[in-house]
């Protein structure tokens, strides 16, 4: 019996972008003209259309969205839910509040010290006589901690709800550490009755004015190298490391040190934030830094959207401008509001804002491209 083969002609392969490698690649192409018109509006419309107070309120957002850049960088790229950016936020502002007691005390014992009966500056306050030594110490200190306690969490694997129970035990453990020590830190009242910055009357509006630029140009500077990070190899080797932690370990590469640096990155911005927060608020506290404040970081980033950096910018300054809106009509109602906001978001938009925005960017495609006519505008657009 002969068996006659029929030849099929072969058609040619039509190659279709998959739909979320589209969506990244125009996000990188509007990702640049979207930055620079965010960084016009906070450079030179928001100064002028502010009042000084207001100006001062969206410096403190600010401040906040240093710190959920660095937590969208550790959990959304990394996959590193860490519930206690709380500890070095307040590292670095501890710094910062040292020197500007000191220097307000001409180098002698702060106020508070002198109300707790003590009689020499300790020797743990000597070195922020300096503010070179003050401002290293804000971003040097948070990182050299997060290396530490990532190479031993991460060598041993531990990581999902284990490790963020870990870092929420830590801001924990570093309240009641602050609280205990009414002499050396001021207790529950922290630190605060600041008058003066380099020379400058930090109640002046001026002063503010300046220190709301510092602000602003210091998040678009750590905006651009968390995005430059992301887009880098290094990047996406984190996203491995996040989706397929033991896979990429057999492919050669060590996740406990991906996961090190990024976790230390992300500790050094929230000690830059708390540094910058503390002369633009007038104070730092164990209250500011402890398990709820933590948690309220994370809420920030998840709203926005913890995949994208910009959602988390924008997340903490919605979350922190509708905490001041909604405070001043109910006082006592936030939190219960901010609570059902967070089960709403992680149920039914887990992608947060920014996800939200994309679906909406998509549906309005899906739109243009089912419109009559639209293959025909596409080659003639190509051709």
């Amino acid at each position: 019996m002969t068996v006659t083969l029929k030849t099929v002609p072969e058609r040619p392969v039509q190659r279709r972008r998959p739909a979320a490698l589209a969506r990244v690649t125009e996000a990188a192409r509007s990702g640049p003209g979207l930055f620079v018109v965010v960084a016009l509006l906070l450079l030179a419309v928001a100064p002028v259309a502010l009042e000084p107070f207001r100006l001062n309120l969206l410096a403190k957002y600010l401040c906040y969205a240093i710190v959920a850049l660095g937590i969208g960088l550790a959990w959304g790229r990394g996959g590193m839910l860490t519930l206690g950016q709380g500890v070095f936020f307040g590292i670095g502002g501890y710094s910062m509040g040292m020197y500007l007691k000191l220097n307000d005390a001409g180098g002698e014992l702060p106020d508070f010290m002198v109300w707790s009966g003590v009689e020499t500056l300790p020797a743990l306050w000597a070195p922020f006589r300096s503010p070179a030594f003050a401002l290293a110490a804000a971003v040097v200190l948070p990182v050299a901690i997060a290396t530490v306690l990532g190479l031993l969490v991460f060598r041993r694997r531990v990581r999902g709800a284990y490790f963020a129970i870990l870092t929420q035990a830590l801001a924990a453990a570093l309240v009641i550490l602050l609280v205990g020590q009414q002499g050396l830190t001021g207790g529950t009242n922290g630190l605060t009755n600041f008058f003066e910055l380099f020379g400058q009357d930090l109640a002046a509006d001026g002063t503010q004015r300046g220190l709301y630029f510092v602000v602003a140009i210091t998040l678009g500077v750590l905006f651009l190298f968390a995005w430059q990070l992301a887009r880098s190899r290094f990047g996406r080797l984190l996203v491995a490391v996040r989706d397929a932690e033991d896979r990429v370990r057999f492919l050669g590469y060590d996740p406990a040190v991906v996961k090190t640096i990024t976790f230390a990155v992300a500790a050094g911005m929230a000690g830059i934030a708390g540094a910058l927060f503390v002369p633009v608020v007038g104070i730092i506290s164990p209250a500011l830094l402890g398990v709820v404040p933590s948690l309220e970081f994370v809420v920030m980033v998840a709203v926005g959207g913890r995949y994208a950096l910009g959602g988390a910018v924008l997340g903490a300054v919605l979350m922190n401008y509708a905490k001041t809106a909604f405070s001043e009509e109910f006082a006592g109602g936030w939190l219960y509001l901010q609570g059902a906001l967070f089960i709403l978001v992680m149920t039914l938009a887990p992608g947060g804002v920014a996800g939200l925005l994309a679906s909406a960017r998509d549906a309005v495609a899906r739109w243009r491209r089912a419109r009559p006519g639209w293959a025909a505008r596409e080659a003639k657009e190509a051709a």
